[in-house]
């Protein structure tokens, strides 16, 4: 299956108006699980590697190019997409590798410095065919930045897409990352005001704290990419923990991580049907 690009994905969401998942992997058993999930859902899925992920590696080439390894050999419709970057050079470094999108982060300068920093970087990645999304208004629970009750203007994010020329937007609606409970309420009337002003497609990162009902009626309302991970984490280490408690025997961490992996496979597929089975 030939690669695709997160950018195409996203298009055809928006034109089916529906979402698409995007799902961050941290190691080769995320990465498999997901390319798996999404065969089984028989829909595409864009696997992400945040620069957090890229520092847990020491380098971006090994689980990048793995990731790209199996975005190529697999048989759903794969994209690759490097998420969070707050270093130019990092984005550089997914561009050389052959990654087709990043999220070039500059949430943490002011409005000025954010709006020169990502429109010199969104300038190079499309100089390279790359597609950039990029942040605007705080979303909760990252490192502590961030206001769990922040959200994004329309006005401004509308301003801020036309001035950076970026290709989508996250906005800060409600949700909160790294949230091990789904219980978050998001403002689903200002997502619909937002998708009436902002230009490009806008993207919804903290979903792992946001009930399925709830993904479901942000689609609806006009979120089209919608980022999970710590939903993942939670369902790898149950698993992986459970078969470790119930085989203490299983010496091979092939035992484990493959239960693991087993869960993120069922619930990539699980959050994919709904996501593209939600019509907006």
């Amino acid at each position: 299956m030939p690669l695709v690009t997160t950018g195409e994905i996203v298009a055809e969401a928006v034109s089916a108006r529906r979402g698409c998942g995007a799902f961050n992997a941290i190691q080769l058993e995320h990465i498999t699980a997901i390319v798996e999930g999404a065969a089984l859902a028989g829909a595409p899925v864009i696997v992400q590697l945040s620069q957090n992920a890229v520092r847990y590696h020491g380098a971006l080439a090994p689980i990048g190019g793995a990731a790209l390894a199996a975005a190529r050999a697999a048989e759903a419709r794969v994209a690759v997409h490097l998420d969070h970057a707050e270093s130019r050079e990092l984005v550089r470094e997914a561009v050389a590798l052959g990654f087709g999108s990043v999220m070039f982060d500059a949430s943490g300068l002011d409005y000025a410095d954010n709006v020169r920093e990502t429109r010199e970087v969104a300038a190079f990645c499309h100089d390279h065919g790359v597609w950039v999304e990029a942040e605007l208004g705080e979303i909760g629970g990252k490192d502590g930045v961030h206001a769990p009750g922040a959200r994004t203007d329309p006005g401004e994010a509308a301003e801020f897409a036309a001035a950076t020329g970026i290709d989508a937007l996250a906005v800060a609606v409600g949700s909160s990352h790294a949230m091990l409970t789904r219980d978050a309420t998001l403002d689903f009337d200002l997502i619909a005001r937002l998708r009436e002003q902002v230009p490009v497609p806008l993207v919804l990162h903290g979903s792992s704290g946001v009930p399925d009902e709830g993904l479901a009626e942000a689609v609806r309302a006009g979120m089209t990419k919608v980022n999970i991970a710590t939903q993942l984490n939670k369902v790898f280490t149950a698993a992986a923990a459970g078969d470790w408690r119930a085989h203490p025997e299983h010496v091979d961490p092939r035992k484990y991580l493959g239960a693991g992996r087993d869960a993120v496979t069922t619930e990539v597929r699980r959050l994919l049907q709904l996501l593209v089975l939600t019509d907006a």
